[in-house]
């Protein structure tokens, strides 16, 4: 394989699995990132002749027109990610971050002749879905937070560019993703539960019952590629969810999984309301399924299993550590 695909936030915990994904395939790959946690990710990839890594905050950086040049497709990671982050970051910069810079990397792109954009979304945009039904690319949007506010209003620019003739953009709303990845995060549902069981035999559960959809981080890179080589009539101006209905469950049934492994583990439930994510919702993955071939291979178990490895093996070395979040806990 012969392109060039620039990775915005390659150096994240999506964006050094997809990395990895890409070179393999062959790709030439333009990792652009400001390192705000780091760049230890990327490590690996720095003898391959075929990546390459540029240190620019893209949403003022002039960099991005020259970096774009002869590029066939753009991912674009890089955001403020989940409900804290954003809340703890105020609306002024989370709209920057994660619509203004948007708006810039699609300029850049289209500018550059770039022939496809693909956008890491959220499946928090649905907000609270009633009853059993469970929410399509079609269901209404019912956004319970400034982060889910913010993937909305990014995806709605990028849509409205390509149906006026723009490159194409391609939206995927992911499940909450969990996983090993070479820079793990330790503030997502399923890693938190992981390390807080083995490292305090303790969990606080809230918001028990919420229905709740997961990927694996492995699963989301590989969907990412296959959106990169569908056909564009197949692909342009369309959103996709990006998990498995397999993986629809709730906080309780991850606690069963991990008693599993640690009989011993205690927990306390609370009654908590937060003002910023209180989303209940089960997602539907027929789209991806029909159109893209996508169906995710790796299930919470395996998930679960290769992070109890890691951290049982010290292969993750202080895992409590701020490196590995990207906010702080909202319960402690």
């Amino acid at each position: 394989m012969d392109r060039h695909i620039i990775v915005i936030g390659g150096a994240g915990y999506i964006g050094s699995v997809l990395v990895a994904a890409l070179l393999e395939q062959g790709n030439q790959v333009t990792v652009v990132d400001d390192l705000w946690f780091g760049g230890e990710s990327l490590l690996p990839f720095l003898p391959v002749q075929r990546f390459r890594m540029v240190k620019a905050d893209v949403s003022t950086s002039r960099e991005l027109d020259r970096v774009m040049q002869g590029a066939d497709s753009v991912v674009h990671l890089a955001a403020l990610v989940g409900f804290p982050a954003c809340d703890r970051a105020g609306r002024e910069t989370t709209w920057r971050v994660n619509v203004e810079a948007t708006k810039r990397v699609y300029e850049a792109a289209a500018h550059a002749g770039v022939r496809r954009l693909v956008y890491a979304s959220s499946y928090s945009n649905y907000g609270h879905a009633e009853g059993d039904a469970m929410v399509t690319e079609e269901s209404p949007l019912f956004p319970q937070s400034l982060y889910a506010e913010s993937k909305i209003a990014a995806e709605r620019f990028l849509l409205d560019q390509t149906a006026h003739n723009g490159i194409s953009t391609v939206c995927l709303r992911l499940a909450t993703v969990f996983g090993l990845s070479p820079r793990t995060r330790f503030d997502l549902m399923v890693n938190q539960f992981v390390l807080e069981a083995l490292s305090k035999r303790r969990l606080v559960l809230y918001q028990q019952d919420f229905k709740r959809s997961f990927v694996h981080v492995r699963d989301v890179a590989r969907a990412m590629t296959l959106v990169m080589d569908a056909p564009d009539d197949q692909v342009r101006g369309q959103i996709f969810n990006i998990g498995s209905e397999k993986l629809n469950t709730t906080k309780s049934y991850l606690v069963e999984l991990l008693w599993k492994h640690w009989i011993d583990i205690q927990v306390e439930k609370r009654d908590v309301n937060f003002g910023g994510d209180m989303r209940s919702l089960h997602v539907s993955f027929e789209k991806a399924r029909s159109v893209l071939g996508f169906e995710a291979q790796l299930s919470l178990e395996e998930g679960i299993n290769e992070l109890c490895w890691a951290l049982e093996n010290n292969v993750i070395w202080e895992p409590q550590s701020d490196r590995y979040r990207n906010h702080p806990a909202i319960l402690v």
